[in-house]
């Protein structure tokens, strides 16, 4: 076989073996730093959507190979460790609670509104991305929304040689969640207003709150 057939014929095997395979990530839930952030003082609501539990994307690439990304409960897990430092109560809600009939402060919902990953073979590098968008919406006691906030994370790894793509792609997943947490430590009080929820005026006095005048003479008197 001449030099040149050999090359072609390598070609072609390489092309078939790409062709035939894939790739798939499991992400067990990762620690996350614990936060160096001021406690709001407030008893939040957090309800997670169900692709917070259990979210997997697949998704074919190039036409060619099918990889799937499974991030399970990481998700809910990461914004329930995180609002528990953040906040100095949290009470976790499922569909039928209704907010309105517990004693909170203010009731937040959180979503992923997109998901996208890459992998070398689509941009020409030795990079693995994730990109996530998650999507926070915070209501006040009395139920009015008061901040629709999305929050981009993303995260990006370098490959780590031959086998090593599932690896690569789990540390590029783990390093958007770290993306996001930063930016809620950071951002959510800026963005949401949340933190003027704790900010609780003291009621105000009216005439009515006064002692009458006539009262306090007749306590006197009485003393007297």
């Amino acid at each position: 076989m001449t030099k040149k057939l050999r090359t072609v014929v390598g070609a072609l095997l390489a092309s078939t073996l790409i062709a035939a395979c894939g790739g798939s990530m499991t992400l067990d839930a990762p620690a996350m730093p614990t936060p160096l952030v001021d406690e709001i003082d407030l008893h939040i609501g957090l309800r997670l959507s169900p692709d917070m539990y259990a979210f997997s994307h697949e998704e074919e690439v190039l036409s060619r190979e099918t990889w799937s990304v499974d991030m399970g409960g990481a998700n809910a897990q990461m914004f329930e460790q995180l609002f528990g430092h953040m906040f100095r109560q949290v009470t976790i809600l499922d569909e039928t609670d209704d907010p309105a009939t517990l004693p909170i402060d203010a009731f937040v919902e959180t979503s992923i509104d997109a998901f996208e990953f890459s992998i070398p073979q689509q941009t020409g590098t030795e990079s693995y991305a994730i990109w996530i968008r998650y999507r926070l919406k915070v209501y006040n006691e009395k139920g009015d929304m008061i901040a629709n906030w999305p929050v981009s994370a993303y995260g990006k790894s370098e490959a780590g040689g031959i086998g090593s793509s599932d690896t690569s792609l789990e540390k590029a997943a783990i390093l958007a969640m770290r993306d996001a947490a930063a930016l809620l430590v950071m951002k959510l009080d800026k963005e949401t207003g949340i933190g003027a929820l704790a900010a609780k005026p003291e009621p105000v006095k009216t005439d009515d709150d006064a002692i009458p005048a006539t009262a306090a003479s007749s306590g006197s008197n009485d003393a007297a």
